[in-house]
């Protein structure tokens, strides 16, 4: 068994590690949440640590903090942004309300960092207090949900972005590639009149630009915060300067526009933002779904199916078929997509909890948030760069099911009319004959016109 030290708080005496950074209340969160072994991820450590030395810089600046403990807990809190210390952050993801166990853990860390900064030793709050200064001028009930904020624009911008602006260059590229190819359309999965192969690689691309231009407009809100409002929204116990100072500080950290919120109580009272991003999330899943599920669709096969497409091979699919690869990086998307969809259903059932001046259901708010990010951008990037760019058309097999289409009589509308058309049709289908080779037959059209007006060229 390990060492141990002795940790005091309020309720008494608490055995913690002795190589811990964390104390006495982070250790009881341990000990009474031992749920999921989930933590929440690193982008809201990150986060919480950026707040910290924002806060510390703040109240420095005010005069409310002596200079030589801020100092000390800034630089604790750039430690923990370079993901020194992770391992001292231990407390569920699923735990005591409003996440008030996650930001003692967060100033027990930084506390006794500082103090060792300082010359002293972890575990020892004369020289810097977990309460008193690391958390000074703030609350849990006003630094989590900043925390929240700050980590999803974060994680929007520097991983769902990215892979998403990826994924939209190489539809383009497929919508060009693919623009000369023209192929039996579906509705309902039954035949349709031609599209370009092309046509459908874009409409994925409008699909998901559209979703991405109304996510970039919610995004502003994750940038009002209501850091100062301290525990119910009024400011208790900060400076009045403190809460523009420490939000600039954490504009400058992050390189990123955040500004207070002019409506300290909202902003406490409700997790909008993070809210409406998951709704983004759960809408994107949705149409990736239909994305993953029409290109297995189309690659079905290759004898039996549709096999209009050919998928890049990545791993044999079947420990008793040999020979047989299956669309395994579309299997995991869904799956992705599935557990966001999941994910957001979480998100508005703890939104829901929302009670006079503050949620407390934000923890699981933030992780479900945050992990909807983190597995739709790894797994947009896979399916990108491991299937999608390498897709390529089965033109042979296209131009079989082309020509072969019940639905090519629709053009025929306008010369002998629907009911004759819908005859025609019928026998085509009855027959195994094609529209154009009963046209010519039953001399309903010349073969000149039959060409003419059978060409899928002239039906797009």
């Amino acid at each position: 068994m390990g060492k141990f030290r002795i940790a005091k708080d309020t309720l008494g005496e608490v055995r913690v590690p002795e190589e811990a950074y964390y104390g006495a209340q982070t250790q009881r969160a341990v000990e009474n949440f031992p749920i999921s072994g989930i933590r929440l991820p690193f982008s809201f450590i990150k986060a919480q640590a950026i707040i910290k030395a924002s806060a510390a810089h703040a109240n420095k600046e005010c005069n409310e903090l002596n200079h030589k403990k801020a100092e000390a807990i800034i630089a604790a809190a750039d430690e923990v942004v370079q993901a020194m210390w992770n391992d001292h952050f231990v407390v569920d993801a699923y735990q005591a309300g409003a996440g008030t166990s996650q930001n003692m853990n967060m100033n027990e860390v930084l506390a006794s960092r500082a103090a060792e900064i300082l010359g002293g030793v972890k575990g020892d709050y004369s020289l810097i207090h977990p309460n008193d200064d690391v958390n000074m001028s703030q609350s849990t009930n006003d630094t989590i949900p900043t925390a929240i904020q700050l980590a999803v624009a974060s994680e929007l911008q520097e991983t769902l972005y990215p892979a998403l602006n990826r994924l939209l260059q190489v539809l383009e590229e497929k919508e060009q590639q693919f623009h000369n190819i023209i192929k039996a359309g579906r509705t309902h999965l039954q035949d349709a009149v031609p599209i370009r192969l092309g046509s459908e690689f874009k409409g994925y691309r409008g699909t998901l630009e559209s979703v991405k231009r109304a996510m970039e407009h919610s995004e502003k809100s994750l940038y009002l915060l209501g850091l100062g409002g301290n525990a119910v929204g009024t400011g208790i116990n900060a400076h009045p300067n403190y809460a523009e100072l420490a939000i600039k500080e954490i504009a400058k950290r992050t390189g990123m526009p955040f500004l207070k919120s002019d409506n300290t109580y909202a902003f406490m009272q409700n997790t909008n933002a993070a809210i409406t991003i998951s709704g983004h999330l759960r809408e994107l899943a949705i149409h990736l779904i239909k994305i993953s599920s029409d290109l297995r669709l189309l690659s079905s096969g290759p004898r039996t199916g549709l096999a209009e497409i050919t998928l890049p091979a990545v791993q044999p699919g079947s420990s008793i078929m040999p020979g047989k690869i299956n669309p395994v990086i579309l299997e995991n998307l869904y799956m992705i997509c599935s557990q966001v969809i999941g994910n957001d259903s979480c998100v508005t059932t703890a939104a829901i909890g929302s009670q006079l001046e503050i949620n407390p259901m934000m923890p699981v708010i933030g992780l479900n948030v945050l992990q909807s990010i983190t597995i739709l951008s790894n797994g947009i990037a896979i399916f990108t760069e491991k299937c999608l760019k390498d897709i390529t058309a089965n033109q042979e097999n296209i131009k079989n099911w082309l020509d072969q289409s019940l639905s090519l009589v629709t053009a025929l509308n306008p010369h002998i009319g629907y009911e004759k058309a819908a005859a025609l049709a019928k026998e085509s289908f009855e027959t195994g004959k094609t529209l154009k080779e009963i046209i010519i037959d039953k001399k309903v059209l010349s073969e000149e016109e039959a060409e003419r007006i059978l060409d899928p060229n002239s039906m797009i």
